[in-house]
């Protein structure tokens, strides 16, 4: 009986813990840091296009990057598996000039 008692609570914890806010780094190539703190449901185009307000950039010439793969409009901290004071790193696309 017990063991199905704590089967039922599982869930519980993991349903709060989607809607849990974590704190997400932002790193430029610069070294300097923005910290966000987002639900794990909040597309993370949110918090790109909060980014590139507080830095005066447009959005589309930022490319933010978790664990080495470009981050989507449709990404979430839960789709990634993001945890808390995880970082994001973001690059300024480089436009024209040829080798």
């Amino acid at each position: 009986m017990s063991e199905e008692d704590q089967h039922s609570t599982q869930p519980e914890i993991k349903d709060e813990d989607a809607n849990a806010p974590i704190n997400v780094k932002v790193v430029s190539s610069t070294g300097d840091e923005v910290f966000f703190k987002i639900k794990r449901s909040t597309k993370l185009s949110k918090l790109q296009g909060a980014y590139a307000a507080k830095v005066g950039k447009d959005v589309g010439s930022i490319r933010f990057l978790y664990d080495g793969s470009r981050i989507s409009e449709t990404d979430t901290p839960a789709s990634l598996d993001m945890e808390d004071n995880d970082t994001i790193d973001v690059m300024v696309e480089q436009v024209g000039g040829c080798h």
